[in-house]
């Protein structure tokens, strides 16, 4: 089964590259998956999958298409609805291979046992996880990513920032972890700006490509145990806006670092700022928050937006999406507990 999205790889060549070295097999097409990957697209491969006895399924895309495909190489080995092994996936007893190809730096899903499917049905978003989901081969070819827009590009390195900063900001005392984290962010900003200025510069491409692995593969978060703690916000955003997962992140990092930082969380957000945007002072609150308002300043020169207003969202669900966060997202457990009044100010902050 050959899973893609919206089309990009056959204007890029890439589509003709797979047919022709994969000229003496039986291929069969899932095309159009969706940038929040839904479970209706879920169904649609699994079934696909068993009554075509597809054996392996190349994922050619991004992260929406390469989780996707993780649920599909789960559910097709399923007989029941392929929900339950989202919303259960110690489920999952089987899977298909899956093996990626990588065009956007991003979720980096290519080096991880997870996936986030969403159910337009009940409005949720949901992650799911098991080891039988790591893909067997992960291609990453800088090129593969020069004509992915723009909008797309800067999106993608917001999402794997968060996926950096998720780990980074725990209690746990993890040195090596923690200033792999620091590098990775560097990265980040150090070529994002080229990336955008110039969208076929190889070395850029490659190091962003590779700071998005990083980000997912276990490094960056070896030695530490927390709940991440701004993915749970944005999964309910997306789930009832279907809005782009990195802006989301990226309008709702900084509101969650301002209203945690605290006398107990200051000195993780000094050691960000001077490790990260190397800012010095000796008033420990007036560091934490330049560093934060770097970060936020840093989104604004990429062109994203930060206010959900912005995106026309405004407060009519939030309630109800703050209560959902915490029931699935594991809120009690991230590096400040959160709980529903907290996740309601937070969205409120980001208006």
């Amino acid at each position: 089964l050959l899973t893609y999205g919206g089309g990009s790889i056959k204007k890029n060549g890439l589509y003709d590259k797979i047919y022709d070295l994969l000229k003496d097999f039986d291929i069969t097409e899932l095309s159009g998956i969706e940038p929040n990957p839904r479970l209706q697209t879920v169904e649609k491969g699994a079934k696909i999958c068993k009554e075509k006895d597809i054996e392996i399924i190349l994922a050619v895309g991004g992260g929406s298409t390469m989780d996707c495909s993780k649920a599909i190489a789960a559910a097709a080995c399923y007989d029941g609805k392929a929900w339950d092994l989202v919303q259960n996936p110690e489920m999952i007893q089987k899977a298909l291979p899956v093996i990626t190809i990588t065009t956007m730096a991003a979720t980096g899903s290519e080096a991880d046992m997870f996936g986030v499917i969403t159910n337009l049905e009940t409005n949720e978003k949901l992650g799911m996880g098991s080891p039988l989901l790591m893909p067997k081969v992960a291609i990453m070819d800088p090129t593969y990513t020069f004509t992915v827009p723009e909008n797309q590009t800067i999106a993608g390195i917001a999402d794997m920032m968060s996926h950096i900063m998720e780990v980074y900001f725990t209690k746990d005392n993890a040195y090596l972890s923690d200033r792999i984290c620091e590098a990775a962010l560097k990265t980040c900003i150090q070529y994002a700006p080229i990336v955008k200025e110039n969208p076929e510069d190889y070395d850029a491409r490659a190091e962003i490509l590779w700071a998005n692995t990083i980000a997912m593969n276990g490094v960056c978060s070896a030695g530490k145990v927390a709940s991440w703690s701004c993915h749970p916000m944005e999964h309910e955003l997306s789930a009832y806006y279907d809005i782009t997962h990195g802006v989301g992140l990226a309008i709702i990092t900084p509101q969650w670092m301002r209203y945690i930082l605290s006398e107990e969380t200051v000195d993780k957000f000094v050691e960000y700022a001077k490790n990260v945007w190397n800012i010095e002072g000796e008033d420990k609150y007036q560091v934490a928050n330049e560093g934060i308002k770097a970060l936020e300043d840093f989104f604004v020169s990429l062109n994203i937006p930060m206010h959900l207003s912005d995106l026309n969202i405004t407060d009519e669900y939030f309630k109800v999406m703050a209560k959902h966060a915490v029931e699935v997202g594991g809120l009690k457990d991230a590096y400040v507990e959160l709980k529903p009044d907290d996740v309601y100010q937070i969205l409120k902050m980001c208006l």
